[in-house]
């Protein structure tokens, strides 16, 4: 035996070394995620043990303690008060519709740039890229004198097309991104069937890449069920104000009800967490498609 073969590893101990590599990045992978997870977790937890205690109790025992005793006088309260059926609606209403009309826009416009390739395709995505980096604050004064012009001040159609609008520039340019990127294959065996263009718009291109609209409708439902800047502005009567305007009644001037804002959060916040719970099959089935066959 010479001394080449005594020093070279066998397959079997470069195997178990590399098995050995592996499980130590699986493990660190895996506390990261679960400290990300439990950061993520934490303010949960924090309004769902808060919004059940009773003031007093969350005077004596402070915001970390568990609960002394179950109640939901903080969350009837808050409910009552701010009528949240009301609000849940036209959460949903505006959501639900900047969502859809968001995708549609975001879509036909993909398309245009990523299939039909439009000639300046690349000035116009650095423009979208631009609009959807535009601070929201530097938009209110404008757009609050265009819905007031157009008689759509106070309802809720003003939010649902400015937001619907300035989601779909980040649409365009994620969707048209994945388009790009659309194997000619298979939009030349189209042509050949002699399909046009709306056909292969939407039998063949639309429902390949569904789960990739899928995942962007959910964003922009989420996005906008957390929109606070343009429903305070653009929504000053409370039979149009969303949950996330809501959520502002627990703060007066000179008091603050502590189990209270801890019931609004909870309350705030569950339909946006069933929402994605609902979904979330969906939203990881699009995130994973990473190419088109």
């Amino acid at each position: 035996m010479t001394s080449a073969n005594i020093q070279k590893p066998s397959g079997w101990v470069r195997f178990k070394t590399q098995l050995r590599r592996q499980g130590i990045a699986s493990w660190v992978a895996l506390v990261v995620m679960l400290a990300v997870a439990l950061t993520w977790l934490f303010p949960l937890y924090m309004a769902v043990i808060n919004a059940v205690k009773t003031p007093l109790d969350f005077i004596q025992h402070g915001s970390l303690s568990l609960p002394q005793g179950i109640h939901f006088d903080a969350i009837i309260k808050f409910s009552e008060d701010v009528n949240f059926g009301e609000k849940v609606w036209n959460s949903i209403q505006i959501s639900f519709f900047i969502a859809l009309i968001g995708v549609v826009i975001s879509f036909l416009n993909a398309y245009a740039l990523g299939i039909g390739k439009v000639k300046g395709r690349m000035v116009i995505l650095a423009i979208f890229m631009i609009a959807f980096t535009i601070p929201q604050e530097g938009l209110i004064y404008p757009l609050y004198q265009a819905a007031t012009a157009v008689g759509l001040y106070d309802s809720i159609w003003s939010v649902i097309i400015v937001n619907a609008i300035l989601m779909s520039a980040f649409g365009t340019y994620m969707l048209s991104s994945v388009l790009s990127t659309f194997p000619e294959e298979i939009l030349e065996a189209a042509k050949i069937d002699g399909a046009g263009s709306a056909r292969m718009l939407f039998n063949i291109v639309l429902p390949i890449i569904r789960p990739t609209i899928m995942v962007l409708a959910t964003l922009f439902f989420i996005w906008s069920w957390n929109d606070f800047l343009f429903p305070l502005v653009l929504l000053p009567s409370n039979d149009n104000q969303t949950v996330a305007l809501a959520l502002g009644v627990t703060t007066g001037q000179w008091t603050s009800d502590p189990t209270t804002k801890a019931a609004a959060a909870l309350v705030g916040l569950l339909p946006s967490v069933i929402f994605f719970v609902i979904f979330q099959r969906t939203l990881m089935r699009g995130v994973a498609v990473g190419a088109v066959k």
